[in-house]
């Protein structure tokens, strides 16, 4: 079996491209929320008459969050017999329960890494303005309250921890 990766955090930490530069060290599979599902979920929340660039909602969440991972952990366990993967996404509520990272290994079977990438607001900020992505506007509009809103989650479990601030010290290791 090869090896299996979760790359978790917050809007702009930086995520994505953590997830394809460890993909690249281990020649994995990444498998980002962001783009693996993101056409389904558009078409969705078009559908029922939502914004199809809200990420945020509890409607949102309540309709297509568990769907979505579940979407990454199938995905994943097709691959694994093959190849390393590497999942990227939030998964902020996974984190804050002690047993995911066993759950995860009994049902993929293969013990995760999981790598929580943290960075400073401002620079997080910076980032989302700078990729210009409509799932991002509710977040900016008003920035300090969705700070406030969605304070980091703090593991319940050992995770592998990585301050993006500084691209240069953040690159994956090696496995």
């Amino acid at each position: 079996m090869h090896s299996l990766h979760f790359v978790t955090g917050a809007a702009g930490v930086g995520k994505s491209t953590f997830g394809r530069e460890l993909a690249t060290r281990l020649s994995a599979v990444v498998l980002d929320s962001d783009t693996v599902t993101e056409p389904v979920v558009r078409a969705g929340m078009q559908a029922v008459g939502l914004d199809p660039t809200d990420r945020d909602s509890p409607t949102y969440k309540q309709i297509f969050r568990d769907a979505v991972y579940e979407c990454l952990f199938q995905t994943a366990m097709e691959n694994l017999p093959h190849v390393s993967v590497v999942i990227v996404g939030p998964f902020t509520r996974e984190l804050r329960d002690p047993n995911w990272p066993r759950h995860m290994a009994d049902r993929l079977g293969v013990q995760p890494t999981i790598w929580l990438l943290t960075c400073d607001d401002e620079i997080r900020r910076q980032r989302i303005e700078r990729r210009g992505n409509p799932r991002d506007q509710a977040k900016l509009v008003d920035w300090a309250q969705h700070v406030a809103d969605a304070p980091p989650a703090e593991p319940a479990f050992e995770v592998e921890r990585v301050d993006t601030s500084d691209p240069a010290s953040s690159k994956p290791i090696q496995d």
